[in-house]
């Protein structure tokens, strides 16, 4: 209500009730704009990079020196920044692209990552880590099957890395290959038993299609390990597996990869501690 039209009310009405409109218009003026303040977003100022840029006399290993440094800090457009200018002095150079690659990988830049990737492997057709990595973008991508061909690629060319058979174990698993996957994680432990400890597990857990299949990667994983004799991680992958709602959770009496675990009080009393069931 306009305050013209409050006046000619007022004409009409005492002085009083005129005011009490006038106090309920204002009032409710302020509420709204409180209400709209409250709703709008404000954008925050864009980051403005401090890093100075690449030196044009730079050497290529100084740059790549340095865009490891940023890309560690977690500065990765500035690495990007150095690791192109480190390239256009060591023109497609198989290391570079490779890291380059991982960059965007970590920036969620699938496409960009899969390219660099590709062109690592062109330029270096033994390069292991790139198959390895190329697999990796793959993976994350769902394409399970495409990625299990480029991890036996870089096991083909190093035989000697647990990652690369973790990680086709868990594109395996993805597919719910599970003898094969089994395999290439007991090969993955055999070569470094910490590997499951020193990359994370969530991108596998995040891939499995069901509460299901999370809960047996977590059986077979506590298997593995009891297998070999770690009886910590294995009660871990157990009780991981117990939060999860694993269905067959009886067989663990009579597998004979815990053969050994089942004399040890902690396997006593996991088990009976009725851990409640997670739900997703």
């Amino acid at each position: 209500m306009a305050l013209l039209e409050l006046v000619a009310l007022g004409v009409r009405m005492s002085y009083r009730k005129a005011c009490l409109i006038l106090l309920v218009v204002i009032s409710t003026t302020a509420a709204l704009a409180q209400v709209s303040h409250s709703d709008q977003v404000q954008i925050a100022p864009p980051l403005v990079r401090a890093v100075e840029p690449p030196a044009p006399d730079a050497t290529a290993a100084d740059l790549e020196q340095e865009a490891d440094r940023l890309r560690g800090d977690k500065l990765y457009l500035d690495a990007l920044d150095y690791y192109h200018a480190a390239l256009t002095k060591k023109a497609n150079d198989a290391c570079l692209l490779n890291k380059i690659g991982i960059t965007e990988l970590m920036m969620q830049r699938y496409k960009e990552a899969r390219k660099s990737f590709e062109r690592a492997v062109k330029s270096d057709h033994e390069y292991a880590n790139a198959y390895n990595n190329l697999g990796v973008v793959l993976y994350e991508n769902k394409k399970f099957g495409a990625a299990v061909k480029q991890y036996e690629k870089a096991i083909a060319r190093d035989s000697s890395a647990a990652s690369f058979y973790s990680n086709l174990g868990a594109a395996y698993f993805s597919k719910r290959e599970f003898d094969p996957a089994v395999a290439a994680y007991q090969h993955a432990l055999e070569l470094d038993p910490e590997v499951f400890e020193r990359t994370s597990r969530a991108g596998v857990q995040a891939q499995l299609p069901s509460p299901e299949d999370r809960a047996r990667y977590n059986y077979t994983v506590a298997k593995l390990y009891a297998k070999m004799g770690f009886s910590d991680q294995s009660l871990e992958y157990l009780r991981k597996a117990m939060e999860a709602g694993y269905k067959d959770l009886k067989n663990v009496y009579k597998d004979v990869e815990f053969a050994e675990l089942r004399k040890n009080p902690r396997f006593t009393e996991l088990m009976a501690s009725k851990t409640p069931v997670v739900s997703d």
